[in-house]
């Protein structure tokens, strides 16, 4: 077999891969829309078995032999086990049925499974094009949706699920409109950052597009969420004294024109609900709400193992215990789905406080507490060492950091660390963005050159 030959063997095969990975993160985004037009509700979990299909399919036929390409495979490999073997022995201490289990891994290690496909392939400028690309089709769709849903439809006057219906692909969901502004935010930076070619008025234009949705779809915690995760990143920026006052120059330019737009534009005047000082501070009904599932799940402990292995996957407060299994327990009974009295204690705390339906921000349902109630100590170990893993091998630039410290933001609001259409965005951005970076390196054991498109070994 000639040189030629083979070469197109192998980009044949990485545009496979690559789509492969297209249709499974389809399958996440885009099964709302499915859903509203017809088709069963199984269809919410389809991406359950697409995406860990065609991470299995991409690692059989990769074949990477880059060294560095291998070992982060094998970190994020023996990390995923090790928060799938705290959720089993969580199960067995607790009686968690073996259906929570597995939805509880896919829903907090989807996102890393994924980022596994993505670090595991030795990428082509075609590949790595073809993914990019319809990634922004996905997105423009999304952007599109969600003003279809505000101007022609007109769905905020509807007060269906609290009014708050502009959801772009994630309609009709609990939270999707909080969901939507936040993928429809950080796809709007990662084009401005990374469509180069493209005129920049046209960047700026899509940018200020999702961040307008973020408006009409009154997804004010998502704004907020983003502050912190830029504070927390200036905070990482002490050694480049040059960086840090440039973020911050930013930080206090847009802190100033937000302040200005909440007095003054109708439209930013729903964010003065959270200035109210009289509702934080330690006995604020801000706090006691926010902080109901810290005091109620280690009521219900029965052994110090709960401490280190929490009440079972799907037993506490995260989305799965949340919202989930009741949504869906005539699916999911017939599989030994289990549920535990605490779900229930925390949504009774919800439902007492005059806060509870006011906003998501004051939840005691949010996802650190969901994980350390489902899976303990352990657990949450388990999750932060994932997420430390993708930190330091994966985020090579301040735009792939920041979409780390976002999750963290969003984790201590509410479930979106375990909404799908979120989640796997952010790991696919991750992914091309140390993709593009190890293409550009200049080593010579990272040999790919996605500008060129020669793939070499």
């Amino acid at each position: 077999m000639t040189i030629a030959a083979k070469s197109s063997k192998k980009s044949t095969g990485f545009i496979r891969n690559s789509t492969l990975i297209l249709l499974a993160f389809a399958t996440a985004f885009f099964p709302r829309v499915l859903d509203n037009v017809g088709a069963p509700s199984t269809i919410n979990f389809v991406h359950f078995a697409t995406i860990p299909l065609a991470t299995v399919c991409v690692i059989a036929t990769s074949r990477s032999k880059n060294r560095y390409q291998v070992a982060i495979s094998w970190s994020l490999l023996i990390a995923l086990l090790a928060l799938l073997g705290v959720m089993l022995a969580s199960a067995l201490v607790n009686g968690a049925g073996i259906i929570n289990v597995v939805l509880d891994f896919m829903l907090l290690g989807e996102p890393f499974v994924l980022l596994l496909a993505l670090v595991s392939i030795p990428m082509s400028s075609g590949s790595f094009q073809q993914i990019k690309k319809w990634l922004i089709y996905f997105n423009f769709t999304h952007i599109l949706f969600a003003y279809f849903q505000c101007y022609v439809l007109r769905l905020p006057a509807t007060r269906i699920a609290g009014g708050d219906l502009v959801q772009g692909v994630f309609y009709f969901s609990g939270a999707g409109h909080v969901v939507g502004s936040s993928v429809a935010l950080i796809f709007g930076m990662y084009y401005f950052i990374s469509a180069k070619t493209t005129p920049l008025w046209l960047r700026v234009t899509v940018m200020l597009a999702a961040f307008w949705q973020m408006i009409i779809s009154d997804a004010k915690q998502v704004i907020l969420t983003f502050m912190v995760a830029g504070a927390l990143l200036m905070l990482t920026k002490f050694k480049d004294i040059g960086k840090l006052f440039q973020y911050l120059a930013i930080a206090i330019v847009f802190g100033y024109a937000f302040l200005w737009c909440m007095e003054n534009v109708p439209a930013f005047r729903s964010f003065n609900t959270w200035v109210r000082p009289e509702i934080y501070g330690p006995d604020g009904e801000a706090t006691l709400l926010k902080s109901a599932s810290l005091r109620i799940i280690p009521s219900f402990y029965e052994s110090p193992l709960n401490w280190l292995l929490g009440l079972g996957p799907g037993h506490t407060v995260g989305r799965l215990g949340g919202w989930m299994l009741e949504d869906y327990w005539s699916l999911l009974s017939p599989f030994g789905a289990t549920i535990h009295p605490a779900s229930q204690a925390v949504w009774d705390a919800v439902t007492a406080s005059w806060l509870g339906d006011q906003s998501s921000m004051f939840s005691p349902l949010f996802g650190w507490a969901g994980i350390w109630g489902d899976l303990g100590l352990l657990g949450l170990g388990a999750y932060l060492y994932l997420g430390w893993i993708v930190w330091q091998k994966l985020c090579k630039d301040d735009f792939s950091k920041f979409l780390v410290l976002n999750v963290f933001v969003v984790g201590l609001i509410f479930s979106q660390m375990e909404e799908p259409g979120y989640m796997l965005t952010v790991a696919t951005l991750i992914g091309l963005q140390w993709q593009e970076h190890r293409a550009t390196r200049r080593s010579p054991s990272l040999p790919v050159q996605l500008k060129s498109g020669v793939v070499s070994h």
